[in-house]
């Protein structure tokens, strides 16, 4: 997943005042951009879900709770951000999570927020 992020001179400027590299500003800018499709709870919610093993639309919306569209369109939004694939078989599709990091860094929140709930 390429970065989108591009530090400004004003970024890079105060980052060199305390001592932060333009290598670490960099990264910390494509850590922002990986965790911010993450902060929407039915994004997590599919996630989550997607932590399992691949799902179709169908099995997404009965897991969340939301209709078909909405969860559509959350989905696109993880494709758009590199979090998920998806395969066609016919005229179902199925989506699965895109990389391990992705699956590492769930599985740290899962710990974190849900663990408790099994």
């Amino acid at each position: 997943m390429a970065s989108r992020f591009r530090p400004t001179a004003k970024d890079t400027a105060q980052a060199k005042a305390i001592g932060v590299s333009d290598f670490m500003l960099e990264n910390a800018g494509e850590a922002s951009e990986f965790l911010k499709p993450l902060t929407h709870p039915l994004r997590l919610v599919i996630l989550c879900r997607l932590l399992e093993g691949e799902a179709n639309v169908g099995e997404l919306e009965h897991v969340s709770g939301a209709p078909q569209a909405v969860v559509s369109k959350q989905l696109a939004n993880l494709r758009a951000a590199g979090l998920v694939d998806f395969r066609r078989d016919g005229r179902e599709i199925y989506y699965t999570l895109s990389h391990a990091r992705t699956r590492r860094i769930l599985l740290v929140l899962y710990e974190e927020f849900c663990e408790e709930c099994r």
